[in-house]
């Protein structure tokens, strides 16, 4: 589950923090705790920054659909 603080996170904060985690992962020399709370944190962080990317496709998709509808409209009217 997403905490709050999560949420509020922007997508380039999400994902450098998320950059941090697997290249400490990479890296090795944690102990198999620290690697598991690494691992579920890196999930959380990923999560975010799907949402965001989401949230962007769909604005998108719906700038894109508003501008096909108002040349619709356009060539209609000629």
């Amino acid at each position: 589950m997403t905490s709050k603080v999560d949420e509020a996170l922007g997508y380039e904060q999400a994902r450098d923090e998320l950059i941090e985690v697997v290249r400490r992962l990479e890296a090795g020399g944690t102990t198999l705790e620290e690697s598991l709370a690494l691992w579920e944190r890196g999930e959380e962080l990923a999560k975010v920054c799907r949402r965001w990317l989401e949230g962007a496709r769909a604005r998108l998709d719906a700038a894109l659909a508003e501008e096909q509808a108002e040349e619709e409209d356009a060539t209609d009217s000629e």
